[in-house]
């Protein structure tokens, strides 16, 4: 019912720009801005709608559609590219981005990442493994601590490396998952399929849960300029990379 009344009142919001005086005019502006393609899903389809997963302001739905708002506008567009290549697998997302040309993909990248990044709803836990694995890593397991790339505070640093403070716990053990099973191809180090793999998946689900709960704020200025174009220097920033094969014993352990 909710879904429905929000695309009802989408529809509305279109039909409005396309009967006021220049029209064409306000369309194009609407256009340009990517709100019209979060609101309709351009030729992915109403259906497809952003918001209708990631809500009116980019914030996510609390599970598996992680917030939009305030992400850095070219790690929004990357992402899009690598769902259009395969490179990052979920058939919705896959068919959503195939549909939305290069300008579109901008578009609404930009247009989510200007939205305010939502209020945290509850503190992060102050002690336990999770916040150990976290801000410490395990060095007798060789494994990095998730601060030294995504920030003491879930931040992010730099930027390939994206803010995990306030995305839902479910979707980021969920691309933990992903990154063990290589069913997500965008970080040519491998970095994350090292990670991902030294972690067992309740270590997972407690380091999400940890980070995800952390209190996300505003983006860096710096970041917020940055785009594909200007990150193809960084050997990080989603080049694609043939499948990695998963052991089975790292199978076996899920």
């Amino acid at each position: 019912m909710a879904r429905t009344l929000i695309l009802g009142n989408a529809f509305g919001l279109l039909a409005v720009a396309g009967c006021a005086p220049g029209s064409m005019e306000s369309a194009d502006r609407f256009a340009a801005t990517g709100e019209l393609i979060a609101l309709s899903g351009a030729d992915a389809g109403a259906e497809n709608a952003c918001m209708a997963c990631h809500g009116l302001a980019g914030e996510g739905d609390g599970a598996l559609a992680p917030r939009l708002a305030g992400l850095d506008a070219g790690y929004l567009e990357r992402q899009l590219i690598a769902y259009a290549e395969g490179r990052r697998h979920h058939p919705q997302m896959g068919y959503i981005a195939g549909k939305l040309d290069a300008g579109e993909r901008r578009a609404v990248a930009a247009y989510y990442a200007a939205r305010p990044v939502p209020a945290a709803s509850s503190p992060a836990p102050a002690s336990g493994s999770a916040t150990a694995l976290y801000h410490r890593g395990d060095p007798a397991r060789g494994l990095a601590p998730c601060a030294e790339c995504h920030g003491k505070t879930g931040e992010g640093l730099g930027p390939a490396n994206p803010p995990l403070a306030g995305q839902p716990p479910r979707y980021l053990a969920a691309q933990l998952a992903q990154w063990r099973q290589s069913a997500r191809r965008t970080d040519p180090g491998e970095v994350m399929l090292r990670i991902s793999q030294l972690l067992d998946p309740a270590e997972s689900a407690a380091v999400a849960a940890y980070a995800g709960a952390l209190p996300a704020g505003p983006p860096r200025p710096e970041l917020r300029a940055a785009s594909p174009a200007a990150r193809r220097g960084d050997p990080r920033s989603g080049a694609s990379v043939p499948p990695l094969h998963v052991p089975e014993s790292a199978r076996a352990a899920e």
